[in-house]
């Protein structure tokens, strides 16, 4: 609205102009405006300069206050911590390094070390190992270090948790650390490491086991280390204080080791004896395998001796005692003699590894000491001589059938010349024509067969009867006389290492 030719609007923005020249700028710019004008114009100018001062005035008491809290501040903090972390747990702000002593050296002699171990918790407190605050000077440190021009910026200082030193008595510590229950021999069980187990026709990898084993030695620098930095709480797990298996389930060389271990027992090897096998497979060598360092494995030389020796237990004769039936029938027990099958157990072991370890499946027999002509479980056979000391007859038989039946003579035991008697002896040579010497004789033979050093079956063409109880007499020096046209036969059917039966 206009009045007398005002217009406030302008007016005002016109007072607004002249405030930002100078006085002879303003001066130039109200000499056209009439009395009204200038007046208001110098009213306007007057309140302008009034509201100017008193916002200066405003700002520098706002800045004396401000610099008076910051010097305070500054001060203040120069014997307190401003910042907002803690130490052992302690808020540190608005505390002074004497406040805060006091209170770790209170919250020290209340701390508890709670150990975490596989099989529960157990604690441990300052009263069992003598614990105390070490003041190394860091919390004066750490007051000094502090900015102090920077208190007013405490709202982002760190907020991170710092430690203390503390020290314990080292003997009540190692007591305390030995009283644990997870330090008893009698809790622990010792980690198993994957290895390689038979199931089921085939070995397998089984798994390891982590047991619950620990050392001394590392749960006591585990636990010292936790003690004297502060910490309230350790997992001896995290802290690998467990005794670890040193071979997992997923090694490739167990795997590798495992291939290979099956491929060497996956073999079949035949012992054959005649009317009866023994057979060695992996039911039987998966027994034999020793596993050593480093995922090696071999044959067990002392394992694979013992079946041998089985096996020369059961199938041995040479020397031992057997079941005999006579040409009568009767059942009878002979000890002792040089026939038989002996097995020589070193070769047959060496023999016996080496086929294990070659892979192929095989018959074989074992090596032997001493064999005889059949390997039946009666080793005698079908082609043997019988000689009865009493009867004073001699049987020779040829496949099962008797070729030969005839008197003989044998040793005269009034002279102490005796036959041997009750075993089993193996024929030990053939020759034709053959000299007897002895003591007191020097005799020609056809035919001689010795089967026990100097005695043997041979012609006697000197003799004209044989049988009966001549031998008592007129027995022979311990050979078996025998009639000259019976010998020859004897001697065609009997070769060297037949079985000579004399009872």
């Amino acid at each position: 609205m206009r009045k007398n030719g005002y217009n406030r609007k302008g007016f005002t923005r016109n007072c607004s102009e002249l405030l930002i020249h100078d006085r002879i700028t303003i001066t130039e710019k109200i000499e056209g405006l009439n009395l009204e004008q200038k007046t208001k114009i110098r009213q306007e100018l007057k309140r302008q300069r009034l509201w100017n001062s008193r916002a200066w005035k405003i700002i520098l008491g706002i800045l004396i206050v401000l610099a008076a809290v910051y010097i305070v501040g500054c001060v203040y903090y120069s014997r307190h911590f401003y910042g907002g972390g803690t130490v052992f747990g302690i808020q540190m702000r608005n505390q002074t390094a004497e406040s805060l002593k006091e209170q770790i050296i209170q919250k020290v002699g209340e701390y508890q070390l709670k150990i975490v171990t596989r099989d529960g918790e157990e604690t441990i407190t300052a009263d069992q190992i003598g614990l105390e605050y070490d003041d190394q000077g860091e919390i004066e440190q750490l007051l000094e270090e502090q900015k102090t021009a920077a208190w007013f910026l405490m709202a982002a200082s760190s907020k991170e948790d710092r430690g203390v030193q503390m020290t314990a008595d080292e003997t009540r510590l190692s007591e305390a650390v030995q009283g644990l229950s997870c330090m008893q021999e009698e809790n622990m069980t010792a980690p198993t490491d994957a290895h390689l187990e038979y199931v089921d026709g085939a070995f397998a990898i089984q798994e390891e086991t982590y047991g619950n084993q620990l050392e001394y030695d590392t749960v006591y620098n585990t636990v010292r280390e936790s003690v004297t930095s502060g910490e309230t709480e350790i997992s001896l797990e995290d802290l690998s204080c467990y005794v670890a298996p040193a071979i997992y389930k997923d090694d490739e060389r167990l795997q590798e080791e495992c291939d290979a271990v099956n491929k060497m027992i996956n073999v079949e090897i035949t012992y054959d004896f005649s009317d009866r096998q023994m057979v060695v497979d992996k039911s039987v060598i998966k027994d034999w395998i020793t596993f050593g360092d480093n995922f090696t494995y071999d044959l067990s030389e002392e394992a694979v001796g013992d079946y041998v020796y089985d096996m020369a237990y059961e199938t041995d004769t040479f020397g031992l005692t057997r079941k005999f039936t006579t040409h009568s029938g009767q059942e009878i027990t002979l000890k002792g003699g040089d026939y038989g099958w002996c097995i020589n157990r070193s070769e047959t072991v060496e023999q016996l590894i080496g086929l294990v370890k070659a892979g192929e499946n095989v018959t074989v027999e074992p090596v032997y000491l001493y064999s005889g002509i059949c390997r039946d479980t009666n080793d005698i056979g079908g082609t043997y001589v019988e000689v009865s000391i009493s009867d004073q007859y001699m049987w020779v038989y040829k496949d099962g059938e008797c070729v030969v039946s005839t008197p003989v003579v044998t040793g005269n035991p009034s002279r102490g010349w005796d036959t041997p008697a009750g075993g089993v002896w193996a024929v030990d040579a053939r020759i034709s024509p053959y000299t007897l010497t002895g003591q007191d004789y020097n005799t020609d033979v056809t035919y001689w067969l010795p089967f026990n050093g100097n005695v043997g079956i041979h012609d006697a063409d000197w003799r004209s009867s044989f049988g009966g109880s001549i031998y008592r007499t007129n027995g022979s020096h311990g050979c078996v006389n025998t009639p000259p046209e019976a010998m020859k036969t004897v001697y065609e059917v009997i070769k060297i290492g037949y079985p000579v039966v004399v009872y």
